[in-house]
């Protein structure tokens, strides 16, 4: 896949382009964990996010957040981060205009930092948070959420503890107008070891119902052996 360098609010940030065939395709944007505790847009979780979106035909950008990798600037606490979102977002979709929607796929910090973005983006369809820190990071800005998703998270999750999440979730079903999709993956931990398969075909299986996709029409991608990350935390 494409490696892309693109202006952000702190300086370039680094990223992986999967562009799509077709200029009506949507975007999906996906988010990486913690840069504090070694995340990165190679991160396991995030590599198979981008190329389960791209085999269904999406644009899709992964990056780097600012101080990450070859990303410029330093580490802002989930403020720069999020500007390092939008600026992404922007950046994709002047060269895919088109598109007729956008989604949103963030892991742990990555997920908070993508529910952030599409309070902003009226565009956005639909998200996948994955073990959103609701006992680490303020959600209540999600009043009210915009856009229906999934949030699936660890049965043993004991980073985000199972109460904190669901405390979300029930509050999020409160709302009209969305739904909310919950999975569970049980005995997988926060970074879903020897569950990532599992976590995967969650997060297809959600995307190809909401879609309307069939996956006996996935498209044959060569990944670009990328290296993934394994020492990921938050």
């Amino acid at each position: 896949m494409p490696e892309v360098i693109f202006n952000g609010p702190a300086g370039r940030l680094e990223g992986r382009l999967h562009p799509s065939k077709n200029r009506k395709a949507p975007i999906a944007l996906i988010l990486h964990p913690h840069p504090r505790f070694g995340g990165t847009m190679n991160n396991e979780i995030i590599y198979h996010l981008y190329y389960m979106f791209a085999r269904r035909g999406f644009t899709v950008l992964r990056f780097n957040f600012r101080g990450v990798g070859r990303s410029q600037g330093t580490f802002d606490h989930g403020v720069g981060e999020l500007s390092d979102a939008a600026a992404a977002l922007d950046w994709v979709q002047t060269f895919h205009s088109e598109a007729p929607g956008v989604w949103i796929a963030g892991f742990s910090f990555g997920a908070w930092i993508g529910m952030q973005l599409l309070m902003r983006r009226p565009e956005v369809e639909g998200f996948i948070s994955i073990a959103p820190p609701a006992n680490l990071y303020d959600f209540s800005f999600l009043a009210p959420c915009p856009s229906s998703g999934l949030i699936t998270h660890g049965g043993m999750d004991k980073v985000v503890p199972h109460k904190d999440v669901q405390a979300l979730v029930d509050k999020l079903k409160t709302q009209k107008g969305i739904v909310i999709d919950q999975e569970i993956i049980p005995g997988a931990n926060h970074f879903f070891k020897e569950e990532t398969d599992q976590l995967i075909n969650v997060c297809a299986n959600y995307l190809d119902k909401r879609i309307g996709f069939d996956p006996s029409q996935l498209e044959d991608i060569k990944e670009s052996g990328d290296k993934t990350d394994s020492a990921i935390q938050l």
